[in-house]
């Protein structure tokens, strides 16, 4: 991977447009979770992008300076809650003894610090420590949109990170795209999603606690229609589904018919996962296939079984299994290197704090340690300094 030095003019030109703009229209949507977690070693992991320098400044000079430009963020919906936790942790700079946000079992016991949160993480690249709450060595701002919108977003340079729920090569299939534009994309897995099976609280009241893949097929294919037909009541079927363009509409059409471009025909598309969200929770007789961490188990978005081949995959229990086909990985791209600023921020994603509290506490699951390993490699502060 080539590095910082190596490619400053190139990320600096390529982000002039971010720089005149001001990254004016990327909201920072904050949203905390304030779990702790066990003890570990998150100290190797990725850098963020220091080219957003002010308009006139070199890369190497902002950075030397302590770039004040915000790391952008775009893309899935599925990820957001993944980076959008972590950038509100981030932008408070919480200081060490927050017990909601920077606890002492982390700042002290497990990194031996006495630094503020994104002080720690960030002065690991070399960033000077600002000490102040609200008040970080630089801002993260992540936006909502699609994974299509992210991919594309980080290939055209105007935004830094790409959320994705499903792989550039995926969301991409189709367009004029060649295959060293693809060679591009920097993948950095930051968690894992089983993507459930939902229905309508009262569908799963009524007696309707599983499917088979089969059915799953026929339901969205259009060729089932009523409830009746898995033991259901005698009501019409309605099908939800996300956009297309969407990472999870694509993950899903690729692990349930084996084609990303696989034609399908839900009566109704939207285009988050909050909104598939709310219309599972509005109707009585809908299905749908949504993100882990938009499930409600004892509400309105309760999940049903989905049977393949014999085994019940279930909710709680082996959605994250290897077997279980709608499982996939959640991305977060970077293009033709990962710059410091980027890096920074995703080993702050990837280590042992962030995959406890922004990646499990959104009911999402953490990487195994042999693959956290792989992704914290491709950050690691050594690379950098």
């Amino acid at each position: 991977m080539t590095r910082d030095s190596e490619r400053q003019t190139t990320s600096a030109s390529r982000r002039k447009f971010l720089v005149a703009s001001g990254a004016a229209g990327v909201a920072a949507l904050a949203g905390c979770s304030g779990n702790s977690g066990t003890s570990g070693n998150g100290s190797s992991t990725d850098a963020g992008s220091g080219e957003q320098a002010a308009s006139g400044e070199t890369e190497t000079q902002s950075e030397s300076a302590g770039s004040t430009q915000p790391l952008t963020a775009d893309g899935s919906s599925t990820v957001f809650p993944i980076t959008n936790t972590g950038a509100s942790y981030w932008n408070s700079n919480p200081e060490p003894g927050d017990e909601d946000y920077w606890p002492k079992k982390w700042a002290s016991e497990t990194y031996d610090t006495d630094k503020r949160l994104a002080d720690y993480f960030a002065g690991l690249y070399g960033y000077e420590a600002t000490g102040e709450r609200s008040n970080p060595p630089y801002l993260v701002n992540v936006a909502l949109s699609h994974s299509g919108t992210g991919i594309e977003g980080v290939m055209d340079g105007r935004v830094d990170i790409g959320d994705a729920s499903a792989s550039a090569e995926a969301e991409l299939s189709g367009k004029d795209v060649s295959q060293s534009e693809l060679d591009k994309f920097v993948d950095h897995v930051v968690g894992v999603d089983g993507q459930p099976i939902v229905a309508s609280k009262e569908i799963v009241d009524a007696g309707v606690e599983q499917i088979t893949l089969d059915q799953l097929k026929q339901i969205y294919k259009g060729e089932l229609t009523n409830w009746s037909a898995v033991g259901g009541p005698d009501k019409e079927i309605l099908a939800l589904g996300r956009a297309e363009g969407s990472g999870t509409d694509t993950a899903f059409r690729s692990n349930v018919y084996g084609d990303p471009e696989a034609s399908i025909s839900p009566d109704q598309r939207y285009g988050k996962n909050q909104q598939l969200q709310q219309a599972v929770s509005q109707a009585d007789n809908a299905i749908a296939y949504i993100a882990l961490a938009f499930v409600q188990p004892d509400g309105q978005v309760p999940p049903i079984g989905l049977e393949i081949d014999g085994t019940l995959y279930t909710y709680g229990k082996n959605l994250g299994s290897k077997e279980y086909p709608l499982s996939r990985d959640l991305h977060a791209y970077t293009w033709e290197d990962t710059s410091k600023q980027e890096a920074a921020f995703l080993n702050f994603v990837l280590s042992d704090f962030g995959q406890k509290n922004f990646v499990e506490a959104n009911n999402y699951f953490k990487l195994p340690e042999e693959r956290l390993k792989k992704q914290r490699e491709k950050v690691k502060p050594g690379n950098y300094n």
